[in-house]
């Protein structure tokens, strides 16, 4: 199983990561994948959102995929973001890897996530694997944008 990442590596991935696919991106702006989708999106990175449940909307200006598979195939990956249970990994990064072969370096499992058997096969093919942590998370900590009191969601989630 991989070793926990160290701020050096992960300040790697995201300094050259452009262009993620998020699965399990949902446009339900209280979900965890749609604001950790979103402060990504307003950071620059490129998202490429999956979810069949919203296929044919739109989110931030993208279309939205029903499966990685209908994701254009002239598209360059470099991080694979997951937003689903620990069970539908296998699945997911399998297709990921065979898809986005020659561009893919990351596949990035969200907090609470972890699959140890797609992470050696991942990295037996010499992908970076990171389990169990936030992108948006690990941004705000390491360039300096995680507030005094908390996660910086920019959304006001609480009545006066």
């Amino acid at each position: 199983m991989t070793q926990t990442p160290t701020d050096e590596l992960l300040r790697k991935i995201l300094g050259e990561t452009r262009v993620i696919v998020c699965v399990g991106v949902s446009m339900n702006s209280v979900r965890p994948s749609y604001f950790v989708a979103r402060y990504l999106h307003l950071r620059g990175y490129r998202i490429i959102p999956v979810n069949p449940a919203y296929a044919g909307d739109e989110f931030f200006g993208r279309p939205i995929y029903d499966s990685l598979d209908s994701v254009p195939g002239n598209v360059e990956v470099d991080m694979l973001d997951i937003f689903r249970r620990p069970e539908h990994i296998p699945e997911i990064a399998a297709t990921a890897m065979n898809r986005f072969s020659s561009s893919l370096r990351t596949i990035w499992m969200q907090v609470g996530i972890t699959h140890g058997e797609v992470a050696k096969t991942a990295e037996s093919k010499g992908l970076q694997v990171i389990q169990n942590r936030c992108p948006k998370i690990e941004h705000q900590r390491l360039f300096g944008e995680l507030r005094k009191m908390g996660f910086n969601t920019g959304i006001i989630s609480s009545k006066l």
